[in-house]
């Protein structure tokens, strides 16, 4: 029997994500899909089940973002992966986004787990991809884009106080290195043409960085191939086939 993941409820002494049964028929086999409350999606075609995972607005880290902002939250999500990764009944993970970025950490936390997954992963970056949300389009073992799409690449920035001291930019340095070395790591682009991009002035008004176009995005490395959702879920059920 087919199974999925969704949350059920949110009492403090219960598990908020656990395993549940899908329903079993003959045309449900083929394909169908179950939709949970945070946007993820089961999906079941030919014999194998797709669990499609969306990132979209901001991505809320520590600190509740306003309740008019469209935001992920990175909490709900790390279970999430979690159970993913030790589902017997789940082949593969699609990943679609469209965001704007948000908490660095959190986002950094998340594409870890998706990096580090065994079970075979693809992401779509739809409208956009933008900051943190580079490190995330990466994550996954095969990444699509959208023509469409864009995704902008720029210097680490940080709300709140900041001191003038060398500590202070140094920290900054730290984490910018963290980021450069994990999306080097997970594409086809060096880590200084990476950070080149970052750090390349005149495209951006009031910021350093660049903003780069789907077919861009795929010529310098950063991400596979152009593509939608059917090249995206093709790609998938290959992988998922060699297993």
């Amino acid at each position: 029997m087919n199974h999925f993941i969704r949350k059920v409820n949110d009492k403090e002494d219960e598990a908020d994500f656990t395993i549940m049964s899908a329903p079993d028929s003959a045309e449900q086999e083929s394909s169908s899909e179950e939709t949970d409350s945070d946007g993820a999606v089961l999906l079941k075609k030919n014999g194998k089940v797709f669990y499609c995972l969306t990132i979209i607005g901001q991505i809320e880290g520590h600190y509740l973002l306003p309740s008019q902002n469209k935001s992920t939250k990175y909490e709900h999500l790390i279970p999430k992966l979690v159970a993913i990764e030790e589902s017997d009944d789940v082949d593969g993970l699609l990943i679609v986004l469209n965001t704007v970025g948000g908490d660095i950490e959190a986002g950094l936390a998340l594409a870890e787990l998706v990096a580090g997954m065994h079970k075979p992963s693809v992401s779509l970056v739809l409208g956009g991809g933008h900051s943190i949300g580079v490190p995330l389009a990466v994550s996954a073992k095969k990444s699509f884009i959208t023509k469409t799409a864009t995704m902008t690449l720029h210097p680490v920035r940080m709300n709140g106080m900041v001191l003038g001291v060398q500590q202070q930019l140094d920290y900054f340095q730290s984490i910018q290195e963290r980021i450069v070395g994990f999306v080097s790591d997970n594409s086809h682009i060096s880590a200084d043409r990476f950070r080149s991009l970052m750090l390349a002035s005149g495209q951006l008004v009031m910021d350093l960085g660049t903003v780069l176009s789907g077919p861009r995005a795929v010529e310098e490395g950063l991400i596979d191939a152009v593509g939608s959702l059917k090249e995206a879920l093709a790609a998938l059920s290959e992988m998922c086939n060699k297993q």
